[in-house]
């Protein structure tokens, strides 16, 4: 095999046009184009495949010396990378909040690469800062509902910012909490204020003990991040307990009247919009009200149920959303857009001022720079697929592929609980939720030796880890799981399976072959043989 010279013509021919030898390429854009389902079943291939194996694939950390032509590079992509990746688009990958996208995305995203903007700076991006402006307006009034003289108003002042696309909700999370501190402990008098002279002195200043956000145990772990860097520490991230999977609104006032009591800020209350464990909607219009008694910033964690506000018959279950001082919401999961879109808005365009930088040679004061009140720096133009997302689809076509979801995952709650060897944990709210195998046989025993309970919820918990794993290993289909604590056996925590039917692909017949493919898989566990022991045991001894 002739290996490609390190020469500047082969360089420039990487930059500028394909030879014919990289006719491997083509091919694989041209399948990925006709029938990106096909070229995923076929190329994503389900094996045994270990992580460890994969590792080896990956194991030599040398820069290559020579340059490769890209077709030969490809060929290996294909052997080593995509084979062993997931598919995403399967109609029976139900276990995260990643989905099928639609075909379009494809060749937007090979207009996004080639024109590489950097949506930093103006000088770096041009029409595209504009356009972002316009997508963060949209999706802001579909949250908020302002008038249209304030969009006028805002939508592309130097002065304002209704938001910012980020790389996705953790950053969206961080982003609006930093606002929140910044707007808390804001310069006064001689003191310049938390941005410029630190936390400590801050808290000093304003004459705080400290300061602490509240949210539920359901909160996305994010949140701790975010304590974390804004130097509350993960500790000041009060969790409080969620029994019925979404926070309590007069115990979030109780505990928050306690801390102001000892001389702690709270610095905001996170509601959220969709849990990820188990998608509840926290009561946000309460929340609200919560916050506003406490005197504190009020965040929503809209990260997946953000589209949902597509839906006219779904929108009420975010009731209180407009009334949040920021919200994030991820466009890569219900808005069907790639990874990386993530965004946080703010209901007063002047509060991103709160944290707003300059540079001399980059983001200069009076500039309409996008990156002058956002945390990322160099970003790349993700707004260009949402904005084609909502003009291909519409409101409309957002509000049937909501309603579907929502829907289907209704159907597979019903599903679920007509039958006798399954049993629901948590019903949906949107179209998260989450079940177990429970044998039939062990149902009336978990009701009648309630001093066994523990052993048998472990062993069901034994069971559900093994089925998880096999089905997974097995390829052809993948539920996630998780631990939490249920209601069914006095908050006793369980390990279940969590399912999340956002693919607009996944079918009735689908939802039945899985629960099949978990019984057949089931019934050969050893945890399925000790239940059946125990329950012999237990009913014989009687």
């Amino acid at each position: 095999m002739n290996k490609a010279r390190a020469s500047m013509e082969h360089l420039y021919r990487v930059f500028t046009a394909p030879e014919g030898r990289e006719s491997k390429l083509a091919q694989i854009e041209q399948h990925l184009s006709a029938n990106l389902a096909d070229f995923l079943s076929r190329h994503v291939v389900a094996s045994n495949t270990s992580l460890e194996d994969i590792e080896h694939h990956f194991a030599d950390f040398t820069v290559p010396e020579e340059p490769q032509f890209v077709s030969d590079h490809a060929e290996i992509l294909l052997e080593k990378l995509v084979a062993n990746s997931v598919n995403t688009y399967s109609p029976q990958f139900i276990g995260h909040m990643t989905s099928a996208l639609p075909y379009f995305h494809l060749p937007l995203a090979k207009l996004l690469v080639g024109l590489n903007q950097n949506l930093v700076k103006i000088e770096t991006s041009k029409a595209f800062t504009p356009l972002e402006r316009q997508v963060l307006g949209m999706i802001h009034q579909l949250v908020y509902g302002h008038n249209e003289h304030f969009y006028r108003a805002h939508l592309h002042s130097a002065n304002y910012s209704l938001g910012a696309f980020c790389s996705g909700g953790t950053i969206a999370n961080i982003s609006a909490l930093w606002v929140a501190r910044n707007q808390a402990l804001p310069p006064k008098g001689s003191f310049r204020g938390v941005s410029q002279s630190g936390l400590h002195a801050a808290l000093k200043h304003y004459g705080y003990e400290d300061m602490v956000i509240l949210t539920s145990k359901r909160g996305h772990y994010s949140l701790s991040k975010a304590a974390d860097v804004l130097g509350l520490g993960r500790h000041n991230l009060i969790t409080l307990p969620c029994p019925d999977q979404t926070l309590d609104p007069q115990l979030a006032l109780q505990k928050g009247l306690e801390l102001q009591q000892q001389g702690i800020k709270v610095l905001a209350i996170v509601g959220i919009a969709g849990t990820t464990e188990t998608g509840h909607i926290d009561p946000l219009d309460e929340l609200a009200d919560v916050a506003q008694q406490l005197g504190c910033h009020f965040h929503v964690d809209a990260a997946w149920g953000g589209a949902t506000l597509f839906s006219q018959k779904y929108r009420s279950l975010l009731k209180g959303i407009e009334r949040a001082d920021s919200v994030t919401l991820d466009a890569h999961k219900q808005m069907y857009v790639p990874m990386g879109a993530g965004m946080v808005l703010f209901k007063d365009a002047n509060a991103s001022n709160a944290v707003r930088h300059h540079a001399e040679y980059i983001l200069r004061e009076g500039s309409k720079d996008l990156g002058a009140s956002t945390l990322e720096g160099s970003r790349n133009g993700m707004a260009m697929m949402l904005y084609a997302s909502m003009h291909i689809f519409g409101r409309q076509g957002y509000q049937l592929l909501i309603d579907q979801s929502i829907e289907k995952a209704h159907y597979f709650a019903d599903l679920i609980s007509q039958q006798p060897d399954f049993e629901l944990i948590t019903k949906p709210t949107l179209c998260l939720l989450t079940y177990r195998v429970r044998p039939d046989f062990i149902k009336e025993v978990l009701s009648r030796f309630p001093d066994k309970r523990d052993e048998i919820n472990q062993l069901l918990d034994n069971l559900t880890v093994a089925v998880q794993k096999r089905q997974r290993e097995a390829g052809k289909s993948f539920v996630s799981r998780t631990r939490l604590a249920t209601g069914k056996y006095h908050q006793q925590v369980v390990t279940v399976f969590r399912v999340v039917l956002a693919n607009p692909l996944t079918t009735a017949e689908h939802l039945n072959d899985i629960l099949h493919e978990q019984l057949h898989i089931a019934r050969q566990t050893q945890s399925w043989t000790r239940l059946q022991n125990l329950a012999n045991q237990l009913t014989t001894s009687v």
